[in-house]
């Protein structure tokens, strides 16, 4: 049996249903309840990562485990305590969903502290391990629903700085494969999309998928920055607004992993469009 946190996610929503067309057995793990229903044969638990003790029951005869805090961070929890409450109830292998920014934002400390130090509980805690590192999601796009559904348009910073966000549907589907196949285990994937995507060039496909203009507004960063205070931490805004305006060679680097890893390309900003543009009409 494998568990899924964070099964309500972006990522964790695709590898359940990735698993179980696998024929694996899956618990799948959240804080919420799901939206729609789980696939057949799943089995799901409401789960408090602040109380370990609580998760006993779901890990007990479960082989491996997909972990991930299911929330940027935003309902802290001991990583440490969670991996041994699993490994009591058998499981021998794990997956970390961590962030790119582990490597390439290492001073910061909503990125590099505290993700490390979950990265670090992982290694050190005597099972096989691999360590996931994607960089910015498509679905990240989702907050321009809204303004896109009303106006027509999407408001952004730095509208002309390209990152090469990934499908979290590839990240879901590496995650699939190193939890169910051998060969994995000490290894860290940093995973991205094929390619570089400017904001502006993401609301002109979002254009072209809907079949009309949206308009690309230009934020600065002061206006952003409020924005992002809404929903986010002010060092996670801080870390965030750095990488979009002005990242590292590293973080603008296209990793070979996803390819490799799958045998096949990973999925375009227009393929991932393809899939959820019903989100935007």
């Amino acid at each position: 049996m494998i568990v899924v946190m964070g099964a309500t996610g972006n990522v964790g929503r695709p590898l359940v249903r990735a698993l179980a067309a696998a024929g694996e057995q899956v618990t799948a793990l959240s804080r919420r309840a799901p939206d729609a229903a789980v696939p057949a044969g799943v089995r799901y638990r409401r789960a408090d990562l602040t109380d370990p003790e609580s998760l006993r029951p779901a890990f007990r005869g479960a082989e491996a485990l997909f972990l991930h805090d299911g929330g940027g961070g935003a309902h802290p929890f001991s990583p440490q305590d969670i991996l041994d409450v699993a490994k009591a109830g058998g499981v021998g292998r794990i997956v970390l969903l961590s962030s790119q920014g582990i490597a390439t934002r290492p001073q910061s400390s909503s990125h590099g502290s505290v993700g490390r130090s979950r990265e670090d509980a992982v290694r050190q805690a005597g099972m096989d391990w691999t360590i996931l590192r994607p960089g910015g999601f498509n679905s990240n796009d989702y907050a321009w629903v809204e303004s896109v559904r009303a106006h027509r348009t999407v408001s952004a910073p730095f509208g002309d700085v390209g990152l090469p966000t990934i499908d979290p549907a590839d990240i879901a589907e590496v995650a699939a494969a190193a939890l169910r196949e051998d060969g994995h285990a000490g290894q860290v994937y940093e995973l991205t999309g094929p390619a570089l995507n400017t904001p502006r060039q993401r609301a002109g496909k979002i254009g072209d998928a809907l079949g009309e203009p949206v308009r690309f507004i230009e934020q600065t960063r002061d206006e952003a920055h409020a924005q992002m205070l809404r929903f986010m931490p002010e060092p996670v805004v801080e870390t965030t607004l750095d990488i979009l305006g002005n990242p590292t060679p590293a973080e603008q680097r296209i990793s070979p992993d996803v390819q490799r890893i799958l045998t096949r390309a990973p999925r375009t900003y227009t393929d991932w469009l393809h899939h959820h543009i019903a989100a935007f009409r």
